[in-house]
């Protein structure tokens, strides 16, 4: 393990970052807080996006008590890694959270108190994700990446992070078993996801501890493997959902209006056409990113090197 500390410039970008905690979690307080004040149902995307913004201020609270606790050059140097992995996904769900639940909920709210909390809560969401976008930018120009190598602010981490943050929305959109248990081929693209999901967490995670060189077989090599088996399973599922979800003949709704849930009013809850689109649309997406995942990780076996921290 590495045993690097930060530098005098990180002091002064860690510092600048434990600022950030307060409005961050003063944020993420008041958007889930309006929310839950509301007086009428919230259904499964209010509890939804709640839940998000819970998380964010759970876990920005909790770093923010070990960055107060403990002087950053007492802090071990993964712990960086870590803290700036998480920025990224807070980023990622405060926004998905605050599209998503505009989108679905918000526009169709009547006007009045409810509706203006509603709108007051996504946009403290965006201002959240802004926030700590703004960590994750200042971390990279704080700290001077000549000396201090962070692997998060490489494209492949970024990568990794987008992939199993799309895959846990997927598992969102999934949260209703009757989606897929009536037939094998869409339970087979449930387990692609959780597949794909747990590789691609282990990946990152053995990066965040530094631990890919103890592998008993080359990285990217190992990487390059990994990353083709999920292109091929995501594949599989491409194919698979859309064409046992949407296709008449096989006992799927081709039409959203062949789905009686699905109406242009609020109805507190997500149809189950539209869930079934958007996975459809998120596995594209995942696809792509894979595919852009293991483009990278074929040029670095091809060339045979690793990208290394650059020299000062």
């Amino acid at each position: 393990m590495s045993t690097r500390s930060a530098s005098p410039s990180g002091d002064a970008g860690f510092n600048v970052c434990c600022f950030l905690r307060l409005p961050q979690l003063c944020s993420t307080c008041v958007a889930f807080s309006l929310v839950a004040d509301m007086r009428t149902p919230r259904g499964a995307i209010g509890n939804w996006a709640m839940s998000f913004w819970c998380i964010c201020f759970a876990m920005t609270f909790v770093v923010a008590i070990v960055e107060c606790c403990r002087h950053p050059s007492h802090l071990p140097f993964f712990w960086y890694n870590i803290s700036v992995t998480y920025a990224c996904y807070a980023a990622l769900l405060c926004l998905s959270a605050s599209i998503i639940y505009s989108i679905t909920y918000v526009q169709f709210l009547p006007y009045g108190p409810n509706r203006d909390r509603a709108i007051a809560a996504s946009a403290f969401s965006c201002i959240a994700s802004v926030l700590y976008v703004i960590e994750v930018a200042g971390m990279r120009a704080w700290y001077e990446l000549k000396e201090i190598f962070f692997y998060v602010h490489t494209m492949r981490a970024l990568l990794k992070v987008l992939e199993t943050f799309v895959a846990g929305v997927i598992f969102a959109f999934l949260s209703s078993p009757s989606l897929y248990l009536h037939q094998p081929a869409l339970e087979w693209c449930v387990a692609v996801y959780s597949i794909c999901f747990i590789l691609a967490a282990v990946v990152l995670l053995l990066n965040l501890a530094e631990w890919e060189y103890r592998l008993p077989v080359p990285f990217p090599l190992f990487q390059l493997v990994l990353t083709l088996l999920s292109v091929l399973l995501y594949v599989s599922a491409l194919v698979l959902w859309p064409l046992y979800q949407f296709s008449e003949e096989l006992g799927g709704q081709p039409q959203r209006t062949s789905d009686g849930g699905c109406r242009d009013e609020l109805t507190y809850d997500m149809c189950t056409w539209d869930q079934r689109r958007a996975v459809a649309v998120l596995t594209a997406v995942n696809l792509l990113v894979y595919v852009a995942d293991l483009g990278d990780w074929a040029r670095q076996v091809s060339v045979g090197t690793e990208d290394q921290p650059r020299d000062s």
